[in-house]
């Protein structure tokens, strides 16, 4: 498992960002995929896909660049932080599935999200992407969580 890659999350927030650099601090220098996984459709998108003039799956090949171009930021972070990273970007609903059927494609050792530190009401109407990774992962799922003021 000393071979097997660390998959990171990283949405461009600063949260994922500390995600990245905590774990360069817990694991060294060794291999990271950066993942970013983006809707299928936005709820906007889909609106438009009734359309005939859009092309059905328009929308999804622009997520999925917007995903690679987020993804190879994140890697730019955890390279400066000492990983070997390469970047992925993916689209996926529901987004925990995305993460882990990545995690399975690279047989990843650990999965790393950075936590926005959503209260418990906060999570029952926003959800919470790493509390369903961590319930469907079958692998050690590391949640960085926010700083906290003080």
């Amino acid at each position: 498992m000393t071979n097997a890659p660390i998959l990171i999350c990283y949405d461009g927030s600063d949260d994922a960002a500390r995600g990245i650099k905590t774990a360069a601090t817990l694991f060294g220098s060794r291999r990271a995929v950066v993942l970013d996984i983006a809707p299928i459709l936005t709820a906007s998108e889909g609106l438009a896909t009734t359309s005939s003039i859009v092309p059905g799956n328009a929308f999804e090949e622009l997520n999925l660049d917007d995903a690679d171009q987020v993804a190879e930021r994140g890697a730019e972070i955890a390279r400066s932080s000492g990983f070997d990273a390469e970047a992925r970007g993916a689209v996926a609903t529901p987004t925990w599935q995305g993460v882990v059927d990545v995690a399975n494609q690279v047989d990843a050792a650990v999965i790393v999200l950075g936590s926005r530190g959503l209260n418990a009401l906060q999570e029952l109407f926003k959800g919470s992407l790493s509390h369903q990774v961590a319930e469907h992962a079958g692998r050690p799922v590391l949640v960085v969580p926010p700083v906290e003021d003080r």
